[in-house]
This record gives C-alpha cells, sequence and structure tokens, in this order.
C-alpha cells in the first residue's frame, strides 16, 4: 500500500498595501529600523538615540526610498524621532503594542523591527490619534498645569494634617482653609498669634459657621514641630499657586499663537466673557475670548463645562472633528466624559 504524501501547506499571502513602508523599535539607548528586502546590503540597522543617531535614520531612511515609518509607542523615547520624521515629510504611525505583540518567538529588537515594518506594509497596523506642533504645545502646558494643581493639593491636604495633629478644627468649620478667610486666618498662625478671639476679625461674613464654633476649632495644642510642617506646607501651597499663574501666561501665549494660526488676519475679540462664576482653579485669563474665536461658541456655557474642563478637551482633541470616525468615538476617548454623564445624571436625579 502505497504512503500518502504528506499535504503541502498552505501559505497565506497578504497584499502589500504600504510597498515603501519601514519599521522601529524605539528604546532609550538603541532604535532598530527595519525596511522592505533590497533596498540597502542590509535590511536591519541599529542606530543610537542621539540627535546625530536620529539624523543617520532620516538619511538612510531616505536612501532607502522609504514614505511611511511605523514605531511602538515605547514610553517616550519615541517623540523626538517621530518629530523629526515628521518634519522630514515621512507619514509616521504611532502604534499601540498591543497591535504587535500578538506573535510570540521574537526575541529581539531587531526582529520585532522586522515584524512592525512586515505588519505596516500589509496595512494591518492602526496609528494612535496624535495632535499637530500647536496642539502639542498647548496639551503640554495644559497636563502640566493639571500636575501644578495636583500638586498643590497635595500640600494643603498636609497644612490640614498638621491642624489635625494640633486638634485645631478650622477645616472643619470652614468650607476652604486656602479662602480668604482661610489664608487671613493661616496667616496670622504663622505669625505668631494663637488667641481665638483675636483670630476671629480676620473672619468673612459669608461664613456661616457662628462665632463660638469658630472659636472652639481655633483652640488646641499648638506643637513646635506641627507648627514647622503647617508652615512648610503653607508656604510650598504659595509656591505652586505662583508656578500656576506662571503656566497660565504660557497657555494663554500659545492659544494666542494657535489662533492666529488658523485665524491669521482676523482679530480676537477680547470683550467676550464667560457665562460661569469664576472658581479659584480658573486660569487667569479671559478663556471664553480664546473659546469663542477658536470654537466658534463659547463652550462654557454647556452644563458641566467649566474653564478649565474647556481647556483641557481643547487641547487634548483640537479643533479638527474628522479625525474621529463619529460622535461617539469622539466622546469615548474623552476621559471627563464619565465626569459630565455624572454631573447630569445627578441633576437629573434631584430634579425628579
Amino acid at each position: 500500500m502505497k504512503k500518502q504524501s504528506p499535504k503541502k501547506k498552505s501559505v497565506v499571502s497578504m497584499p502589500l498595501v504600504h510597498p515603501n513602508a519601514a519599521g522601529i523599535d524605539v528604546g532609550d539607548t538603541i532604535h532598530a529600523v527595519a525596511v522592505p528586502e533590497g533596498r540597502d546590503t542590509v535590511r536591519v540597522k541599529s542606530f543610537g538615540a542621539m540627535t546625530c543617531d536620529l539624523n543617520a535614520i532620516v538619511i538612510w531612511l531616505k536612501h532607502c526610498k522609504i514614505e511611511t515609518v511605523a514605531m511602538e509607542s515605547t514610553g517616550i523615547y519615541w517623540k523626538p524621532l517621530f518629530s523629526m520624521l515628521v518634519r522630514e515629510g515621512f507619514d509616521v504611525y504611532l502604534v499601540n503594542s498591543k497591535q504587535t505583540h500578538n506573535v510570540s518567538g521574537r526575541k529581539n529588537d531587531e526582529d520585532d523591527a522586522m515584524w512592525i515594518q512586515k505588519l505596516h506594509s500589509c496595512g494591518l497596523l492602526k496609528s494612535s490619534y496624535l495632535p499637530d506642533d500647536q496642539q502639542e504645545s498647548l496639551r503640554t502646558l495644559v497636563r502640566y498645569r493639571k500636575t501644578l494643581t495636583q500638586d498643590c493639593n497635595r500640600f494643603v491636604l498636609r497644612m490640614q494634617k498638621a491642624m489635625e495633629m494640633m486638634n485645631i478644627k478650622l477645616h472643619t468649620v470652614i468650607r476652604d482653609i486656602t479662602g480668604k478667610t482661610g489664608i487671613a486666618i493661616v496667616e496670622a498662625i504663622l505669625s505668631g498669634e494663637r488667641n481665638a478671639e483675636n483670630l476671629l476679625v480676620h473672619v468673612e461674613k459669608t461664613i456661616r459657621a457662628d462665632r463660638q464654633t469658630i472659636v472652639n476649632s481655633l483652640q488646641g495644642n499648638w506643637r513646635a514641630e506641627q507648627l514647622y510642617l503647617f508652615e512648610d506646607g503653607y508656604c510650598n501651597y504659595k509656591h505652586y499657586k505662583e508656578r500656576i499663574a506662571a503656566c497660565d501666561i504660557a497657555i494663554e501665549k500659545q492659544l494666542q499663537q494657535y489662533y492666529k494660526e488658523v485665524f491669521a488676519d482676523v482679530p480676537l475679540d477680547t470683550k467676550t466673557k464667560s457665562s460661569k462664576r469664576p472658581t479659584k482653579n480658573k486660569p487667569r485669563f479671559n478663556t471664553a475670548s480664546y473659546f469663542k474665536a477658536i470654537l466658534g461658541v463659547d463652550v462654557t456655557a454647556i452644563f458641566g463645562i467649566s474653564d478649565i474642563l474647556a481647556l483641557e478637551i481643547l487641547s487634548e482633541t483640537g479643533t479638527d472633528m474628522t479625525k474621529w470616525a463619529s460622535a461617539k468615538h469622539f466622546v469615548s476617548c474623552l476621559t471627563c466624559v464619565q465626569t459630565i454623564r455624572y454631573r447630569v445624571v445627578s441633576l437629573l436625579a434631584v430634579c425628579s
């Protein structure tokens, strides 16, 4: 009986979508770059991460007639190379690593680069959303402002902790110890005042608590080490408030450049005022004028959209809505959507 010959395995071929595609495995010190076969004597080269090395990558890619490049979004190491490639005219895909890590067996950077190049040449990679240069600058500043605000709030919590350790309950009596009344009392305490009755002169009429409750909240055990921590927390709080103010100046300058790039010949209307009451965290410039000029409407008039939230949305998404397939895709990328939805649901619950 004749043995049956083994069946040949069928080879599935993928159509070539990007014939002039390269793949880059990005690292902190080494970038592995892969190009299609036959473009040079070697298919994969490893480069350093210095600026001169990035220039060498650009020269080699141009020599190999590359038009589009795909790279993984590894930490922040991709950003300098990405910016240089975009500036040199390449169509750059920044790819989520989940799209390229589905196949086992790749053991080194060069294999990773070749795998990325193969997937990209077959059109199997989808680029992440990326802002343009102006929006990137605005987004960086707005994100940094948010970080400064969070750091500032942490030192307020440290001040409150020091007050609790001394059994000073002021922060439980007034809503905000960084408001007008709170700051006046804090500075008086740090100046040496310990008599609760004398501290009452700093209490504004808007405070709802009665005088005796405030006096009782300011009687405690004035420990030297806790007073030091209290003062240090307040000094750091003031420092971060100053840095936030400086960041607001930088953000406004960037908004001016953002506006000039889109509406070069139209003067900015600075008379537009926000429809919302000013809040403590509001940027120190007229945000409503920029929203009206750039977006066409004052988006802060929408329920749940504050000045700072509108600024964050603008910096994260820009004004070009064609980058999203639908309104649902746009909304799903916003981290603030749950906050807005929660506020609307809460309002509807109260109204009902």
